[in-house]
């Protein structure tokens, strides 16, 4: 899939604020953004600095992202979740933010439905490390 330039940019611009949500970033995460920014095109340049400024980074905020795309938006919704609970929880301001992403891209999906228990042992059991975005690239 060829993924506008706008929905490269907020996708991993998402992904970082994913990451910052719980104030903290540990090396799964930034696994994770790297391989991303890869993927996506992003300079490693661009990508260390971001992560080495992230938790401090207060341009970096807690908007809502809109994709041209379902595909993309359900692609980025599933990274996003990998990313929030790469500590192995789910802060309640992690999961508002995701769901508002749902609903502003119109994604109806049952993994934002189900409780934080049932979220972490999907993740931790069937996707843990599994990019999203390789899937529609």
């Amino acid at each position: 899939m060829n993924i506008p330039i706008i929905d490269r940019s907020n996708y991993l611009k998402g992904l970082f604020i994913a990451a910052k949500l719980d104030g903290q970033l540990n090396s799964h995460k930034k696994e994770i953004l790297k391989e991303i920014s890869d993927r996506l095109g992003f300079s490693r340049d661009f990508y260390e600095e971001t992560v080495r400024n992230l938790l401090r980074n207060k341009y970096i905020k807690e908007e809502k992202i809109k994709f041209s795309s379902k595909e993309i938006a359900i692609s980025f919704l599933n990274d996003a979740i990998n990313i929030s609970t790469s500590e192995g929880n789910l802060k309640e301001k992690e999961i508002n933010w995701l769901k508002e992403i749902a609903q502003l891209n119109d994604v109806e999906t049952e993994l934002l439905k189900k409780d934080l228990e049932t979220i972490k042992n999907i993740l931790f059991e069937n996707n843990r490390g599994n990019i999203a975005l390789l899937s529609i690239i």
